[in-house]
């Protein structure tokens, strides 16, 4: 009996040193002050492309490097860099039936700086017709490796707007032309010509490891996006001060990279991972989740035990603090590994309570989650009432800083069995993943 006493005690005492510990590295302050710098005016929105996206990657390496990461795979530095291709039209005619097609009806997508078709010998012609259900059928043909003259009727004209202001931008480029026409039903002759500026343009992920003592190989990963969506027009602005133009994204999702910081200096602090850890903030997220692309083209998804993607945690869930969710709890059992390693604490997950809106392929964890890792996002966004998304008003005075501390302490308390190799989630079944 005196040592089942003296055994519980010496438990009790440990999380009670677990606790002191990890508040002394975790709490509030600490937050606090990574989360106002990522979403400060002076990051100008961190938009791809921009000096105020140059600038947040600048502070989170030197994080990194005041942390004492090493850098991924023996690089100089932890820029993970990558190239962008960008095709900005600046002219393209097209003549049907004899008949010249008033330019603002045509929309043209090349990665050409020039091209030029006649008839159907290397342009196929095909059609979205009334009744038809618009998306669908453009994405169907957006995403053609041929050469397209696609005829949408006039109907679909309201789309327009919002087709004429897609970037034109892609890791790995195809050699094809598809140019949309808008009014048109039926093209018997026709001659297609356009032209394009087209440049090369550098992006960075940022990318630190922990290395493991004794299970080096096998690797859990900590990842967030810190690109967001730059500066727009005063109009845009939507809070108190009219002529805010700076889209900060406190919420999305400088939190998720803050939390990523956070958790690199608790782990590298507590100095007994068994697995190695990759702490990585992902950039262009926002204009296509690029940059997690290009990052896990890097690994063998073999060698990935897990993968955390923290993805807009400032705010409170819909079952208020101390919660989160994570999306395709269902895929894998790293859900339940981190329940059970928080059960006694006030915290709790939950799954996705928006299935409806594919979450689990929607951010950051998804190129993995295909490829077989159990790679989730962790969220708190309430995606069908966040009030702040995607404007000017996601700023850090809209956040809960306690609560979103909470959230970092518990993803580092429930992830402690998998980076000590203790559990090994499931792998995601690649063969269900759209079930």
């Amino acid at each position: 009996m005196k040592k089942i006493v003296w055994s519980l005690l010496a438990l009790c005492s440990n999380f009670a040193v677990q606790a002191q510990s990890i508040d002394k590295i975790i709490n509030v302050k600490k937050v606090t002050e990574v989360e106002k710098i990522l979403a400060a005016d002076d990051m100008e929105g961190r938009r791809a492309f921009t000096s105020g996206i140059d600038k947040a990657s600048n502070f989170i390496e030197s994080e990194f490097k005041k942390i004492g990461l090493q850098t991924f795979n023996g690089a100089k530095d932890y820029k993970q860099a990558f190239f962008m291709t960008e095709s900005q039209r600046k002219l393209a005619t097209v003549i049907i039936d004899g008949n010249a097609i008033n330019a603002n009806d045509v929309v043209s997508f090349s990665y050409q700086p020039q091209f030029s078709f006649s008839n159907t010998e290397n342009m196929e012609v095909v059609k979205i017709s009334a009744g038809d259900k618009f998306g669908p059928k453009f994405y169907e043909y957006y995403r053609s490796d041929k050469n397209l003259l696609v005829l949408v009727d006039g109907s679909f004209k309201k789309s327009l707007p919002n087709i004429k202001h897609m970037n034109q931008m892609a890791a790995t480029p195809g050699n094809n032309t598809i140019v949309y026409v808008f009014g048109v039903t039926n093209a018997t002759t026709f001659t297609v010509e356009g032209q394009n500026e087209v440049v090369k343009k550098a992006l960075n992920n940022v990318v630190g490891v922990l290395k493991g003592k004794t299970k080096p190989n096998e690797y859990v990963i900590f990842s967030g996006h810190y690109d967001h969506l730059g500066i727009g027009s005063p109009e845009e602005g939507e809070k108190h001060n009219s002529t805010d133009s700076i889209y900060n994204g406190a919420n999305d999702d400088a939190a998720g990279t803050t939390a990523v910081i956070i958790l690199a200096d608790y782990f590298k602090k507590l100095n007994n991972n068994e697995r190695s850890i990759i702490f990585t903030a992902f950039v262009a997220e926002e204009i296509g989740g690029y940059g997690s692309q290009h990052f896990s083209k890097q690994l063998n998804p073999d060698e990935v035990v897990a993968m955390f993607n923290l993805e807009m945690i400032g705010t409170d869930s819909k079952w208020g603090n101390n919660s989160a969710y994570i999306t395709g709890f269902e895929k894998s059992s790293m859900g339940s590994i981190l329940q059970k390693n928080l059960e006694g604490s006030a915290f709790k997950f939950y799954p996705d309570p928006y299935p409806e809106q594919q979450l689990f392929y929607r951010s950051d964890n998804a190129t993995l989650a295909r490829l077989g890792v159990p790679a989730h996002t962790i969220s708190t966004s309430k995606m069908d009432n966040e009030p702040n998304y995607h404007k000017v008003s996601d700023e850090i005075e809209t956040l809960d800083m306690v609560n979103m501390t909470e959230i970092i302490k518990a993803i580092a308390i429930s992830s402690s069995s998998i980076i000590s190799g203790k559990d090994t989630p499931s792998r995601v079944d690649t063969a269900q993943l759209r079930k």
